[in-house]
C-alpha cells in the first residue's frame, strides 16, 4: 500500500529512528526500485520469490495460484531496469484440476537443486510440490500442528537449505510474547526443530537460506494509513538451531509496497542481495514492485533503517 502522504510517512520515521537492540549488522544499501507491470488479469498478488544465482533467473507465485517465470534486466552497475516473463500461468491441484478459488493462497516458494518446486499455503495449511509447474503436484503430508493454524495465516514462508530440507512457518504466532514456530521437512518426515523470537508488531511473511547460510526473514508490520513497514532479520543457521540474530533492514513506513516474497544470492562482487517483491492484494492503490538491497555482509555497525 504505497501511500505518498509525505508529512505523515516523515513524522512516523522519525519516531521509528533510534538504536538497534537485536544484534550487530551492517548497513543496508537500497540498490534499486522496480515497479512491474504485465496486462493479465491473472497478474498480481504475488507471495513467494526464487532468484537464481545469476542474479536474473526469477520465479514468483501468487496467493491467486499463479506462477511466473522470468528474467531480471540490469544495467551496468547492476539495478533492475526491466522484467522479461512469461504470462501468468495457473498452477494445478493434486486431482489435475486448476486450484480451486478458495484454495489457491500459495504463499511461500523454495527450489530444490533439482528443479523440483514446493509451494506452501496459508488456507489448506499444506504444502504441494510441482516437477513441473504444468504437472499435477503431491502433497506433502500435514504436520500435527497444521489443521490447527489460523485460516489465512498460516503457511506464509517457505525455505530449502543446500540438503533439501524444508523450512516454514506460520504468519502468527498467536501471542506478542510466542515466538514463531519452525517446522522442517527432512527425510519424509516433519518436525519442529526450533522457533525464531517475536520482536515487536511484525508478522512473518518469507524466508530464505542464503549462499553465506544464514537464515534470512522478512517481516511486515501494518501501520494503517501509513501503509507498511518491512523488516529483515538473520540468523546464523546450522539447520538445529537460529543464533546471532541481526536486523539487516527495517524501514519506515510507506517506504515500500507490501514486500511479501524474499531471495538472498550473491552478486558477482561477493555482497548478498536481497531481492523482494510485493504483494499488491490486486488492489488499483497498490503497486507490484521489485525492491533490491546489498548488504555488506557482516561488519559490525548500526542497524539498518531505510
Amino acid at each position: 500500500m504505497r501511500f505518498r502522504h509525505r508529512v505523515a510517512v516523515a513524522l512516523l520515521a522519525l519516531a521509528a529512528c533510534g538504536p538497534g537492540s537485536y544484534g550487530p549488522t551492517g548497513a543496508a544499501e537500497l540498490v534499486g526500485e522496480y515497479t512491474w507491470k504485465m496486462p493479465q488479469a491473472a497478474f498480481g498478488g504475488f507471495s513467494g520469490l526464487e532468484v537464481y544465482d545469476d542474479g536474473a533467473s526469477f520465479v514468483t507465485v501468487s496467493d491467486r495460484g499463479g506462477i511466473v517465470q522470468g528474467s531480471l534486466t540490469r544495467d551496468a552497475r547492476g539495478t533492475i531496469v526491466g522484467v522479461e516473463a512469461a504470462p501468468v500461468f495457473m498452477l494445478r491441484d493434486t486431482d489435475g484440476a486448476p486450484l480451486g478459488t478458495y484454495m489457491t493462497d500459495a504463499e511461500g516458494l523454495a527450489i530444490a537443486p533439482d528443479g523440483r518446486i514446493f509451494v506452501s499455503f496459508e488456507n489448506r495449511h499444506e504444502v504441494l510440490t510441482y516437477r513441473f509447474p504444468s504437472e499435477t503436484p503431491e502433497a506433502l503430508p500435514q504436520h500435527p500442528d497444521f489443521p490447527g493454524m489460523q485460516l489465512n495465516s498460516s503457511l506464509e514462508a517457505l525455505a530449502i537449505d543446500g540438503d533439501g530440507a524444508l523450512y516454514t512457518m506460520p504468519e502468527r504466532s498467536g501471542r506478542l510474547t510466542r515466538p514463531f514456530p519452525v517446522y522442517r521437512w527432512k527425510d519424509g518426515a516433519w518436525s519442529q526443530p526450533f522457533s525464531v523470537p517475536r520482536r515487536d508488531n511484525y508478522l512473518v511473511v518469507g524466508a530464505d537460506i542464503g549462499p553465506d547460510g544464514r537464515f534470512y526473514l522478512l517481516e511486515r508490520h501494518f501501520a494503517g494509513i501509513f501503509g507498511f513497514q518491512t523488516r529483515v532479520r538473520s540468523f546464523a543457521f546450522d539447520g538445529q538451531s537460529l543464533t546471532d540474530e541481526r536486523i539487516e533492514i527495517e524501514t519506515s513506513a510507506g517506504k515500500h509496497d507490501n514486500l511479501e516474497g524474499i531471495a538472498a544470492w550473491r552478486d558477482a562482487n561477493g555482497f548478498i542481495r536481497l531481492t523482494m517483491v510485493s504483494d499488491d492484494n490486486f488492489r488499483f492503490f497498490q503497486v507490484t514492485e521489485i525492491v533490491e538491497y546489498r548488504l555488506s555482509n557482516g561488519l559490525d555497525g548500526p542497524r539498518a533503517r531505510r
